[in-house]
Parts: C-alpha cells; structure tokens; sequence
C-alpha cells in the first residue's frame, strides 16, 4: 500500500467461517445464546423477522458475517437482500429476532455510537446541489465530532487519505452532481470510509454502471477487506461478478437463506436454478479459479433447434437453392 492510501484501524484476518441459519425453529432462545453465538463476528442476526405493513420479508433469518471478508448477499428480485441489509444496519427494526453489532443489541446502542462502528452506503444516494466532494467526504467524520471537541487537523487528513484511497482527489473541489456515475460512487464509497469504521455495508453499490466501473469498484472494495482487513457486506445482482469477488456468497429466496459459502462451494449449476430458477452451466475461469455461469439458451430456443426448421423455413431455403422455383421471368 502506498504512503498515499489511508492507514485505517484494520480488523484481524483470521477468523471464523460465517454461518447462517434459515429455518426460524432453530433460533437462539435467550440473549446469553445468542451473543456466544455471535462471538467472532462483527455483525449478526439472529431468527430475524422483519416485513412492510402486513407482508413479511424475512422469516427467521440467522446470518454472521465474517470478519476481515467481503460477503456478498444474492438472489433474485424480492428475496429479501436489501431487507436484510438495512435490518443488520438499524435502519429498520425487526418485528422479532435480533442484531448484534460487537456482540451488544444494535437497537440498545446510539446512533452515533453505532456510526462509529458501521458505514452504510444504501442504494441510489444523492448530494445537496452545490455540496463539493471534500464537504461530501467530509461528512464522514460527524459521527466522531463533537461541538466542544473537534480534530479540524486530523479529520482534514482523513478526508484527504479517503480521497486518495478511492481515487477522487482531483474532483476535491468539484460539485458531486456534475461528476459522473462512477465517479460520484467512488466520491460516497470515500463518504463511508472517512467515517474510519471496521464494518461497511453498501446497497448494490455497482447498479446502472458500465462493466468497466463495476470491475474498478469491486477491485477496491475487494483491497479494503484483502489489504485492510476490513469487513464489508454487500447487496450484488450480478451473479459473475458476485462469484469473482466475494470471499463469502450468502444466496437468498422468498426471505430466507438457502445456502452460504465460499464461491466455489455454493455457486453451482443446482443452486442456481435453486435460488434463481436459471438454467446455467458452471464453470471455472482457467486464469483466476473463480467459477462463473453461463446461461443456457431458452426452453423455446432449444426446442426450435431440436424441430429441425419449419415449412415456411424450408420452403424459402429450397428457393434459395434452386432459382429456377422462383418467380419472375427465366433468363
């Protein structure tokens, strides 16, 4: 790491593998239980159930993220990855079941304590017209800030190692809006670290970019677990990438977990069609060892090819092959 990247508190590298639970019988029955149970990992929920109004979500989810690891949540539209996001970052509060940060009941912390400890990026933020990417970056800092005792040196420095880390320095006195898409995510991502937190969580941090960013994004999220042994948790829709980058896949269908581990474990042909319904053949990429999916081709494709071509089809190609069938006068 260059002396130009910023030198934040870094979490241990060894460490538990994550677990997961989805069926809500097998939930923890007293608080005691539950913080052993958490014991190792940063973040955890425990038979959580959360929903919107009268439609429930999550239905007794058990979820321990892994320290020092990028973990990736997947699944399809509506399977509850965002729900879960936001319950495991106290913006919403579960209906039942519990989150734990560090150990302690997420709910009985402060906001600013709980700032101090999580980073949250959620999906499709904006800036205030005219607020300059120092001042967003800057933001960072408030959970640290206090009106009777401020660091204006210190958080100026870590203002600026957060721009250097994530590559937006040059844009420091730039207005957020005019930036482009990437840009600006990167601008949000040196929002976050500023805050100098061990645990970030980011809400489909790569939607509506082209592949090229996406890849430059992941690669530096990727450098802040690998490099700095942070612990971040994300929210992916695209399933090649998800596999390439993650360390951890927690796959998910209709509010519940149905499966969690190491790529190459769980990103099979059977799961896919499992959590996504997606017919796909699964292979490993020779030069980085990661698995990857490429869809089959469609039920309706395939049949076609299996029919041969039709009559219409074969009578325009017996045309084709003799002219003397076709219309108009011979030479």
């Amino acid at each position: 790491m260059t002396s130009s990247q910023p030198s934040f508190p870094t979490t241990p590298t060894s460490s538990p593998a994550p677990h997961h639970r989805s069926d809500a019988s097998s939930g923890v029955s007293s608080d005691r239980s539950t913080a052993a149970s958490a014991l190792g990992h940063p973040l955890a929920g425990h038979s959580l159930k959360v929903g919107y109004e009268e439609r429930l979500v999550l239905d007794g989810v058990d979820i321990a993220v892994a320290p020092g690891k990028l973990t990736v949540l997947l699944g399809p539209n509506g399977s509850g990855k965002s729900t879960l996001l936001k319950t495991l970052a106290r913006t919403l509060k579960p209906q039942g079941g519990q989150v734990l940060l560090d150990g302690q009941d997420i709910h009985r912390r402060s906001t600013r304590e709980v700032a101090q400890h999580l980073g949250l990026l959620p999906q499709g933020p904006t800036a205030p017209e005219g607020l300059s990417v120092r001042q967003l970056v800057a933001m960072g800092r408030f959970p640290h800030q206090r009106l009777w005792q401020r660091d204006a040196r210190g958080d100026a420095e870590v203002v600026k190692q957060a721009m250097a880390y994530t590559r937006v320095t040059e844009f420091a006195e730039r207005h957020v809006d005019t930036l482009s898409g990437g840009q600006r995510q990167r601008c949000w991502i040196a929002m976050v670290l500023a805050q100098q937190t061990d645990l970030i969580l980011l809400d489909e941090p790569t939607t509506f970019l082209d592949l090229k960013v996406q890849v430059d994004l992941l690669e530096l999220l990727s450098g802040l677990a690998h490099d700095q042994g942070r612990t971040l948790l994300l929210v992916l829709h695209d399933l090649n990438l998800a596999a390439a980058y993650a360390d951890e896949l927690v796959m998910m269908r209709d509010g519940r977990i149905l499966t969690s581990g190491a790529p190459r474990e769980v990103f099979t042909a059977d799961n896919l069609k499992r959590v996504f319904d997606l017919d796909a053949h699964v292979m490993v990429d020779p030069e980085s060892g990661k698995p990857l999916c490429v869809p089959l081709l469609g039920r309706r494709e395939s049949q076609t090819a299996q029919q041969g071509p039709t009559a219409e089809s074969s009578s325009t190609h017996t045309q084709a092959r003799h002219p003397s069938t076709m219309s108009g006068p011979r030479p």
